[in-house]
């Protein structure tokens, strides 16, 4: 099990006093991983009190990775934290299953999800990738999770997204597809944006920290670790498993 960085970062931004933020990065299935760090945020909770926590997950938590099933019955579950706020954003990968298990939507959204990854999270739940209609079958309150998601949080001077923003249109217009699927030409812009956006969607081998953006998908279902940013006043530390 991996610790939090021994010393605090200076942070882009500032969240309210009292206020304990942590985020996680992208989970695509990787159940036992999320268990891992849920049980570290306890103990740094524990460690190091604070007025008031909140849990952030930024998407993407079922496809590719093994058990996306068991990702969201933590999900489900109580918090790490007794009493923290938990805010589940919606990624790609939800949007994906979402349109895949609705009867209504077009013939390709199934076989377009299960390209996707979607082949991994219906074995997880004993379906085969042949299944006609995987609604049928996988649980309702997993979807209603999936459709309670929200697409962005906002606390003190971040902006919570899973995959980014469009740059020079403002917050209130930006278009939600691109709050859950954008790269470029978020990535490379170094300009200002609305708010410092952490995100998650595009996998790196180490949380990229810019001033306008914080990244934390560090490619778990690929091997790599799974992420959590702890933001407090104007710090931050990363705890990972």
């Amino acid at each position: 099990m991996k610790e939090a960085l021994a010393v605090d970062l200076l942070a882009p931004g500032a969240v309210p006093r009292d206020l304990r933020i942590y985020a996680i990065g992208d989970v695509h299935g990787c159940a036992d991983r999320l268990a891992v760090l849920h049980a570290q945020i306890a103990r740094d909770a524990r460690d190091r009190p604070a007025a008031q926590v909140v849990l952030v997950h930024l998407g993407d938590y079922v496809d590719r990775g093994e058990d996306s099933a068991g990702v969201l019955d933590h999900l489900l579950g109580p918090p790490p934290v007794p009493g923290a706020e938990v805010v589940n954003l919606i990624g790609n990968h939800e949007v994906m299953m979402l349109d895949a298990c609705d009867p209504r939507a077009p013939a390709g959204a199934l076989p377009f999800w299960l390209e996707n990854g979607g082949d991994a999270t219906l074995a997880s739940y004993g379906i085969a990738a042949d299944h006609p209609a995987p609604w049928q079958v996988i649980p309702e309150e997993h979807l209603g999770l999936l459709r309670r998601c929200s697409l962005r949080w906002a606390a003190g001077d971040y902006l919570f997204v899973h995959a980014g923003l469009r740059p020079g249109i403002p917050l209130e217009r930006q278009d939600p597809f691109d709050l859950v699927w954008i790269r470029e030409p978020f990535l490379s812009y170094e300009g200002d944006l609305p708010q410092i956006v952490v995100h998650g969607h595009t996998p790196a081998a180490a949380p990229a920290v810019r001033p306008h953006r914080i990244g934390i998908d560090t490619g778990a279902c690929f091997g790599g670790d799974l992420t959590c940013l702890v933001l407090e006043g104007q710090r931050l530390r990363f705890l990972t498993a």
